[in-house]
C-alpha cells in the first residue's frame, strides 16, 4: 500500500463523459474507461479534485489507494475482494506506458516556465508516442532543484508541468487525458551529492538533473 499519500497532491482538470472521469462527486480517483483506477509509475492514485479521507474511506478504490489514512475499520476483510488490482486489466487488454523525463533545461530556461523550441520538439516526440497508441493519459510531472524557497518551486513546477499540457493539448492531445502535478523540490534525483546552498553556477550545473518533467504515456496497443 501506499504511504505518506497524504503528502502527494495533484491538479485535475476533468471533462465529463470522456476518457478518465470521476463520473460522480463521490468517485475521488481518477478512473480509466475500464473502472481501475489511473497509477503513476510509481504506483500513485491520481486524485480528483473531490478527495479528502472522509470522501476515499467510501470510495471503492479507497483502501487500495489511501489504506493507511483510512479508519482501521474501513478496509477490512470484506472490503479487499470489491478492489480490482492493476494488473488484471492490463493482462487483458495490453496496456502499455513509457516514461519519458525530460530535463528542464531542454524544454525551459532556468528558473522559467516558458518553453524553449528544443523542449518543442521533445514533446513531439511524446505526441508522435501517443499518437500510435489508443491514449489512455499523459502524466507531466514537473519538478524543481533546491534553489530557492519551497513555495516558490512548488508553483514553479506546477507551471512547468501546466506549461507541457497547453502545448500537448495545442497539438491535438484531448486535454482531458493529460493530467498535470507539481512536486517543487521534494524528489531530487542528486540526493547529496551537490555541496552548498548558494545560487553558484557550480551548483546549478549540479543540480541539472533535478530540473525535469516527467511525462508517462499510458494507453492500449
Amino acid at each position: 500500500m501506499i504511504k505518506n499519500i497524504a503528502k502527494k497532491s495533484l491538479v485535475l482538470a476533468l471533462l465529463a463523459g470522456v476518457g478518465f472521469s470521476a463520473v460522480a462527486q463521490e468517485r475521488v480517483y481518477a478512473i480509466d474507461q475500464r473502472g481501475a483506477v489511473v497509477k503513476s509509475g510509481t504506483g500513485l492514485c491520481w486524485r480528483t479534485g473531490y478527495w479528502t479521507p472522509a470522501a476515499a474511506a467510501k470510495d471503492a478504490a479507497g483502501c487500495e489507494c489511501d489504506k493507511d489514512l483510512l479508519p482501521a475499520d474501513a478496509c477490512g476483510a470484506k472490503a479487499a475482494p470489491g478492489v480490482a488490482t492493476p494488473a488484471t486489466p492490463a493482462a487483458k487488454t495490453g496496456i502499455v506506458g513509457e516514461k519519458i523525463t525530460v530535463a528542464a533545461d531542454a524544454l525551459f530556461d532556468f528558473n522559467k516556465a516558458v518553453l524553449r523550441p528544443e523542449g518543442k520538439a521533445k514533446l513531439d516526440d511524446v505526441v508522435a508516442k501517443a499518437k500510435a497508441i489508443k491514449l489512455e493519459v499523459i502524466l507531466a510531472v514537473g519538478h524543481t532543484d533546491r534553489i530557492g524557497g519551497d513555495a516558490y518551486n512548488q508553483k514553479l513546477s506546477e507551471k512547468r508541468a501546466a506549461a507541457v499540457k497547453e502545448y500537448l493539448v495545442a497539438k491535438g492531445i484531448e486535454a482531458n487525458r493529460v493530467y498535470t502535478e507539481g512536486k517543487g523540490e521534494k524528489q531530487p534525483k542528486t540526493g547529496a551529492t551537490c555541496k552548498g546552498d548558494k545560487k553558484t553556477k557550480a551548483l546549478i550545473d549540479c543540480l541539472q538533473p533535478d530540473r525535469r518533467v516527467d511525462i508517462e504515456v499510458i494507453g492500449t496497443k
